[in-house]
């Protein structure tokens, strides 16, 4: 009898497994197919051909864009006149960890030693403090507003977690991060950008195209200077899919022409395949002066995140398990992001400098995106800033990580 019901038991539960998979895949949502893979690459967006670089494939169309925008300063600066010192800034992802970037960026403008940035590059958190430390410190209000004085409804909406595994393809909703994004990137955003880059800077944000498995850069600049009637909400719907956590927030569908058919293209969070960027390793930046003096470069580089590993009892559980091994994974990429960056600009001669969450940081946090914690850790990012005396110039912090923090 015992045997028999543990095996109509058994019977049960296989059959609701069945049931379970033939819901998922069911619930299967509609998109465009996406654009044959052969044209991918060269496709242009909106009309425009310089509108983003693949950094894993040829550089010669980046290096080309970086080309064109030296000849603007050096344009604007006289044929005899000394070009000023270059400045790269790249941000890195982090979720509600971007309040260290953003408030870093504040205290460096009280500082008053915050330079202009020649190039920007922001991923993930850092793809939403991208435009407002481009732009400089006119948008310091701004940024103090998106990482400071936000709530977890003003970016995400949660849903039920047995209707997005059955149904859907994300756990949140992203809609209120939207919004937030619509009301701070406008035409007058867009109108300065384009104005920079007339004058020869450069703003990158990446997104991973799913479909490809493959980082993308997009070129801010060349898309906010098209004019293009779309141009605005490409921007916002760029920044929307930089910050989208796949399973966590809903992916961005970017529309796409080729030969009068329509496709779409699926983006996510920019850290599914690089935490942070510059450039690529194998586009050399070695100084060419032809008769100028040599300009110092510097490469200011901010991990919204801490370098030491934070210890964490893990449940014996499968949503455990994955979170701590995807937490970990995400970890050791944004260092070895860092590695190859110190590597590359010591090899061009770049200066290389690196701010970070440090272990003396240990506000709270019940939920992502709380207000007490973002608030907390923007005033450390201030201070940091204010100070101006804790960036790294080596990958010393690196080698020092300490590998166990100890017990609770």
């Amino acid at each position: 009898m015992t045997n028999r019901l543990s095996r109509r038991r058994g019977i049960g539960v296989m059959a609701l497994f069945m049931a379970l998979l033939a819901l998922v895949g069911c619930g299967n949502i509609h998109r465009l197919d996406p654009p044959p893979l052969a044209a991918t690459q060269a496709l242009p967006i909106v009309g425009i051909a310089n509108a983003r670089f693949w950094p894993d494939a040829e550089t010669e169309p980046l290096l080309r864009e970086i080309v064109q925008l030296n000849q603007r300063q050096a344009a604007i600066a006289g044929p005899r006149q000394a070009l000023a010192a270059r400045n790269f800034l790249a941000l890195s992802g982090g979720g509600d960890n971007g309040a260290f970037g953003a408030g870093l960026l504040v205290g460096w403008t009280a500082s008053g030693r915050r330079p202009a940035f020649d190039v920007v590059t922001g991923i993930s958190a850092g793809a939403l403090i991208a435009p407002f430390a481009f732009l400089g410190p006119a948008y310091d209000a701004q940024l103090r507003e998106v990482f400071a004085d936000v709530a977890p409804h003003d970016v995400i909406q949660m849903g039920s977690l047995v209707r997005a595994v059955l149904f859907g393809e994300a756990l949140a909703d992203t809609s209120p991060l939207y919004r937030l994004i619509a009301r701070h990137v406008n035409e007058a955003m867009m109108a300065a950008i384009a104005a920079e880059y007339g004058r020869g800077r450069l703003l990158l944000i990446g997104t991973t195209n799913l479909d490809l498995g493959r980082p993308v850069l997009w070129n801010i600049g060349a898309i906010a200077a098209s004019g293009h009637p779309q141009a605005l909400e490409l921007f916002r719907r760029i920044l929307l899919a930089s910050a989208s956590i796949p399973g966590a927030f809903p992916p961005v569908l970017v529309d796409v022409d080729l030969d009068g058919h329509a496709y779409q293209e699926m983006h996510v969070d920019g850290g599914a395949a690089l935490q942070m960027f510059l450039y690529p390793p194998t586009l050399s930046l070695r100084p060419v002066t032809r008769g100028r003096p040599e300009r110092e470069r510097t490469a200011w580089v901010v991990r919204n995140g801490r370098l030491d590993t934070e210890w964490s009892s893990t449940n014996r559980s499968i949503l455990g398990i994955a979170s701590r091994s995807a937490s970990t994974l995400l970890h050791f990429s944004a260092v070895n992001d860092i590695t190859r960056i110190y590597l590359t600009t010591q090899r061009d001669g770049v200066n290389f400098r690196l701010a970070y969450i440090g272990p003396e940081f240990q506000a709270p946090r019940s939920e992502p995106f709380e207000t007490a914690f973002m608030r907390a850790l923007f005033e450390y990012g201030y201070r940091q800033g204010l100070e101006g005396n804790r960036w790294a110039t080596s990958l010393r912090p690196i080698a020092s990580i300490e590998r166990n923090n100890g017990g609770p």
